[in-house]
């Protein structure tokens, strides 16, 4: 059972009858885990608990410790099944000499949370590395591969606004789950200042974190973060037709979206609302409760994205009856391996008004050939 909803909670919903219901649950539970660990490196973070990979992209010992505890709970859940893992993070550094202190502060951060875990032994460095290095695997259209980002919007968790822990589930090529973390995220009303440097300050309150998941054919829904809480609620996107009443969303940062040409769809879609930016995966948490009607992104065309960027928030949203395409109509395809082959972005947005914001986009890409 997901140790965030009381047995009655679950089971109230399509869930307790699902295929992969038990599934569920540990990805449920791993993303909590992970989300804790999380919540205490941001409130704490430092200089000496970052560095740059090689793409200059930021990672933290959140990073390798939420990976690791996503793994120990995954393979705890079902032992005789070999865990393939498709993740974002690999042990080269943390095994290299530089790396051996950041490698006892994973272990020392893991440990912390799983001393809270009944039956739950430490972990050594060892045990670590072998965790994270589950993570190596290249998914595929056969077989069962869960698909982690142990921190979507490592920027913006770094930059102490919103990020995501986000996993999901492929079988056989298609995703049939997924689990958002977002403890930043508020369980009420969004507004601008959601997206920004405040949000990690509130992350304390009790009405802030939220968990949003979802099983193919069985809905979408969302409970607060903290493990006290009961409470699991299914959630839809907005029915909403009228452009002039739509809000759309994109990145925080224009370097993992272009905001001129973002502006210029909505402009033609006839969107007048200015948007809103969140860091990570918390836009498909927002768009599948209704906080806003549309997302959209549109990288540079040198950037290649990659199945755990949007596997878990996609299936959120299909299950909460919304739509997600590239920027051609076609379904984002997460079997053919780590990365998406997207023509030109990613939309997603109830079906009323999919249509018309996919037909404003190739309009303004169209005028830019």
């Amino acid at each position: 059972m997901c140790r965030n909803h009381a047995p009655a909670a679950w089971a109230e919903t399509k869930l307790s009858d699902a295929k992969y219901a038990s599934e569920l649950a540990a990805a449920c539970e791993a993303v909590t885990l992970a989300s804790k660990l999380c919540q205490r490196v941001q409130q704490q973070l430092t200089t000496s608990e970052k560095a740059d990979k090689d793409d200059a992209s930021p990672v933290t010992v959140a990073d390798y410790g939420a990976q690791a505890l996503v793994a120990w709970v995954l393979q705890r859940a079902d032992p005789s099944l070999k865990l393939s893992m498709v993740a974002e993070e690999d042990s080269a550094d943390l095994i290299a000499p530089s790396g051996a202190a950041m490698l006892a502060r994973i272990t020392q951060l893991i440990n912390s949370v799983l001393a809270e875990e009944q039956g739950a032994a430490p972990l050594s460095e060892q045990d670590v590395v072998g965790l994270i290095e589950l993570g190596g695997s290249q998914g595929g259209p056969q077989g069962r591969h869960w698909v982690l980002d142990p921190i979507d919007g490592t920027r913006g968790f770094v930059g102490m606004r919103q990020y995501a822990v986000c996993l999901g589930m492929l079988q056989d090529g298609d995703v049939v789950l997924g689990v958002l973390g977002c403890p930043n995220l508020p369980q009420g009303a969004v507004g601008d200042d959601d997206g920004g440097a405040a949000a990690a300050g509130k992350s304390s309150s009790a009405d802030v974190g939220c968990l949003f998941l979802a099983h193919r054919g069985a809905g979408a829904y969302v409970a607060p973060l903290s493990s006290s809480s009961s409470s699991l609620r299914r959630i839809s996107v907005r029915d909403e037709s009228d452009m002039g009443n739509a809000r759309f969303m994109e990145s925080y940062e224009s370097r993992h979206s272009d905001h001129s040409f973002t502006a210029a769809v909505a402009k033609q879609a006839g969107v007048s609302l200015p948007p809103l930016r969140m860091d990570s995966q918390v836009k498909y948490g927002l768009l599948s409760r209704g906080d806003a009607g549309i997302f959209m992104r549109f990288p540079p065309p040198s950037y290649r994205e990659k199945i755990w960027d949007h596997a878990a928030g996609c299936v959120i949203v299909e299950e909460a009856g919304g739509k997600v395409t590239d920027a051609s109509g076609a379904r984002l395809d997460f079997a053919r391996g780590r990365w998406l082959d997207l023509d030109g972005g990613i939309i997603a947005a109830p079906p009323a008004v999919h249509g018309a914001v996919l037909a404003a986009a190739q309009a303004v890409r169209g005028s830019k050939l």
